[in-house]
């Protein structure tokens, strides 16, 4: 097995970005990913008593769609996040100033728009030690990539593996092979990642990825073909390092 892709997610619900490598800290999350949120209305959470919310609570492509025709990239180093569409900047903000952070608040308010949008959106930053994550044992998530492409067989039109916002894209696996892995730990180079349970799946993968548009139910489609709603797999970080496309990867 190797590692095909990595991506991380910095705003939960908006736009992948693809890395080369990416340095995993023991017992942590994966790095800048769902740092941010966007609070769809009063959500409850509180920065200085952090605790999981239901994904229902933030705007997330469930339920706005159209938050997947945006292409999104944060420069961690500025705080800065720009938004696109259509090849063109259409917002931009600090996101660790008021002005900043509202600028993007305003925009995705306005983009997503009555009757999705239930309250003011707020851009919300995970304090130290907490992500945004839709599970709680969320620290990294791995797709295997030959499942996906039963998946695709299955659905009889194109499934692009980004459906399922992955962090570690994984190649040389059987399908389904990633069943058995949880309670095993997978070896990167001197990374071990423990393998905790697998990733089931909600109506967010009926979205078309680049688009917005909701094409397919691909919930549906693995309920019926294959028993389950599951694709991936989430894992903990047992020892922490570097990881680079390309990689080895060995089951333990």
């Amino acid at each position: 097995m190797r590692l095909a892709r990595l991506y991380r997610y910095p705003v939960k619900g908006l736009s992948p970005e693809p890395l080369k490598t990416a340095d995993l800290p023991t017992g942590g999350y994966f790095p800048c990913d769902r740092l941010f949120a966007l609070e769809n209305g009063p959500s409850g959470f509180a920065s200085a008593a952090p605790e999981h919310q239901p994904k229902i609570k933030f705007l997330m492509l469930m339920k706005n769609a159209a938050l997947a025709g945006l292409a999104t990239r944060y420069d961690e180093a500025a705080g800065v996040l720009t938004i696109s569409k259509e090849g063109r900047d259409v917002a931009k903000g600090d996101l660790r100033t008021a002005e900043g952070r509202s600028a993007i608040e305003r925009y995705l308010s306005d983009f997503v728009g009555a009757p999705e949008v239930r309250g003011p959106v707020k851009l919300l930053e995970a304090p130290d030690g907490f992500r945004f994550t839709d599970s709680k044992s969320g620290f990294v998530s791995l797709i295997n990539l030959a499942s996906c492409a039963e998946i695709e067989k299955a659905q009889g039109a194109r499934v692009d593996p980004l459906r399922f916002r992955g962090n570690l894209y994984v190649d040389g696996a059987p399908a389904w092979a990633e069943a058995d892995w949880p309670g095993k730990s997978l070896r990167i180079g001197g990374v071990a990642l423990d393998v905790l349970k697998m990733t089931d799946r909600c109506a967010a993968t009926g979205v078309e990825p680049g688009s917005g548009k909701r094409d397919m139910d691909v919930v549906q489609t693995l309920r019926m073909n294959f028993g389950h709603i599951d694709c991936g797999v989430y894992a903990r970080i047992e020892k922490g390092g570097r990881i680079a496309v390309g990689d080895a990867i060995e089951l333990i």
